[in-house]
């Protein structure tokens, strides 16, 4: 057979396939907006993180037996689109971040709830918390934690704060482009970025000679992408999403020196979850200031065979705050007994989804 003509009949099988899921899709979102509706007379939450988990763990072990070529991160990469827009016909809600466009927790916004969400860059955390608080945003996205720099107090200070809920996690795995306009690294002339990324991406910078170039700190990385996209022979070190926002070609991905920079961030609203099986549990946690008090605390947990996987001392207004997480969901009978041993040192922040992998 000649190639053209087998190649044309792969394609036209490829189109009647196109057809077939473009059909599927739009029977999708049909059922999804009959689920809307039955969710706005019971005033269910849109956002389930706990069904989508169960969903994407059905197909990959549907794929897996069937021998199919999609795996996991495919799967899921694929279903989390389709979800977020299911959510947008269901109910378009908005989605408060800390800012600015283009930033890592923009690409963790969107890596949830997809591109066609409304988006409200705010310009610090507690802005988020109040957007939220408010009602103006459904769902706010803040860093909880980075693999170089720890916890992020004012997140832990906002939820002392605000009695709003943790409902899911996101981790991102911090990664820096170099986006420019120029076709050659021997044309690049100045570099725009933060200060501390120009530090995470030192050797890049130097093993191509770079370092010879006027570096210029700005701001934001998305407003490095801003300024290398206008400027010529200017780059910029940026995140992904910064790069595309603004349509500045990337010549190089993964430039930081070392791969292990991931921050956690968290996805906050007003509504509880259901058990999904592998969940966390978050909890803020305040004690008397006396000898043993937190031995006597922690002491409960391990009668209660609940793993603590994480313990954080902070100041609250000068009071010393333990923020606290577990692998178990506050419905689950051990933590239940725990909540009633201290039901006013204990603050409930949320039980969520756990994400596979931990900082």
């Amino acid at each position: 057979m000649d190639k053209e003509i087998e190649l044309n009949e792969l394609r036209a099988t490829l189109d009647t396939i196109d057809d077939k899921l473009l059909d599927l899709l739009n029977q999708r979102m049909e059922t999804v907006h009959k689920v809307g509706a039955v969710k706005a007379k019971s005033g269910g939450a849109i956002y389930r993180p706990e069904r989508e988990k169960s969903i994407i763990e059905r197909l990959t072990k549907k794929s897996l037996n069937t021998n199919g070529l999609l795996n996991r991160s495919a799967i899921e990469a694929l279903f989390l689109e389709i979800f977020a827009i299911s959510r947008n016909l269901e109910l378009p809600e908005n989605i408060a971040y800390l800012g600015p466009e283009g930033s890592f927790t923009h690409q963790a916004a969107e890596s949830r709830f997809g591109a066609m969400s409304s988006y409200l860059p705010i310009g610090s955390i507690k802005g988020v918390f109040r957007e939220v608080a408010s009602g103006k945003a459904r769902f706010g996205v803040i860093p909880i934690e980075n693999s170089s720099n720890g916890i992020v107090s004012d997140t832990i200070t906002c939820f002392g704060d605000y009695d709003l809920k943790i409902i899911a996690e996101v981790m991102i795995d911090v990664h820096h482009t170099f986006a420019t306009t120029c076709d050659k690294v021997k044309d690049i002339k100045k570099i725009y970025s933060k200060d501390i990324a120009f530090d995470q991406c030192h050797k890049f910078l130097e093993d191509f000679g770079l370092l010879e170039c006027e570096l210029i700190p700005v701001e934001s990385t998305a407003k490095a992408a801003k300024l290398a996209m206008n400027e010529p022979y200017s780059a910029a070190i940026c995140s992904h999403v910064g790069a595309k926002m603004y349509n500045l070609p990337i010549l190089f991905e993964n430039i930081e020196d070392t791969g292990n920079n991931r921050t956690r961030f968290l996805i906050i609203s007003n509504f509880l979850n259901a058990k999904s099986g592998d969940d966390k549990t978050s909890i803020l946690v305040q004690l008397s200031n006396e000898a043993g008090a937190l031995v006597k605390f922690l002491n409960v947990f391990d009668k209660e065979g609940i793993n603590l996987t994480k313990i954080k001392s902070h100041i609250v207004e000068g009071i010393s705050t333990f923020f606290l997480e577990f692998n178990a969901h506050k419905e689950d009978v051990r933590v239940q007994n725990i909540f009633k041993i201290f039901p006013n040192e204990i603050k409930f922040l949320g039980s969520y989804v756990r994400e596979a992998d931990d900082i």
